[in-house]
């Protein structure tokens, strides 16, 4: 059987991988694996093998022609693995130029998503748990900022479904109701 490819993505600080973790957790237990697969890992570790960049905060700080060719590389690699598969990413990336698409055309045909799950929260919410997290050095938006990002992701998502023909599932991860959307998350994993 060839397993799921399934990309899960969000903004800074909605909580994608408390989310991510759980669920794979509770599905392993069920005996459904998945691999998680962290995509801006293997595109920052590329990046720090040459001396591009010394922490995954300064990945977004890249110029377009040296985040391309490091998505390319990434998408090339995680194609290859096989079994069921959650690729931990982003939907896009606000860089000082504006937004920059996390799954670009190129990508997409790599990695032939069967799903892309968007886990999002109110804006208020994702401003407190980036405000509290010491762990991360992150740009200061605000809540409308936020708010912008997560709009312009359901928009590119809309577009990688288009590309790929898969379809788009939106998890809400609310504050204290995290069971909530772990159980949504196996529910669409299963």
């Amino acid at each position: 059987m060839a397993g799921k490819k399934v990309i899960i993505t969000g903004v800074p600080g909605v909580g994608k991988t408390s989310v991510i973790n759980e669920s794979m957790t509770r599905l392993e237990a069920e005996g459904v694996p998945y691999q998680n697969i962290n995509f801006g890992t293997f595109m920052f570790e590329v990046a720090q093998r040459e001396g591009m960049v010394k922490d995954r905060d300064e990945m977004r700080k890249l110029d377009k022609n040296a985040q391309k060719r490091l998505q390319q590389l990434a998408s090339q690699a995680i194609a290859k693995i096989e079994g069921n598969v959650i690729i931990d990413t982003h939907a896009s990336v606000k860089t000082p130029a504006g937004f920059l698409a996390g799954l670009p055309e190129w990508v997409l045909r790599e990695l032939k998503p069967d799903i892309i799950i968007l886990v999002e929260t109110d804006e208020d919410q994702i401003l407190k748990r980036r405000l509290s997290d010491a762990t991360r050095v992150r740009d200061i938006e605000g809540a409308r900022a936020i708010a912008d990002h997560q709009n312009f992701n359901r928009a590119v998502a809309a577009a990688y479904a288009t590309i790929t023909g898969c379809t788009i599932k939106y998890i809400t991860n609310a504050d204290f109701l995290i069971d909530r959307a772990v159980e949504e998350m196996m529910q669409t994993l299963r």
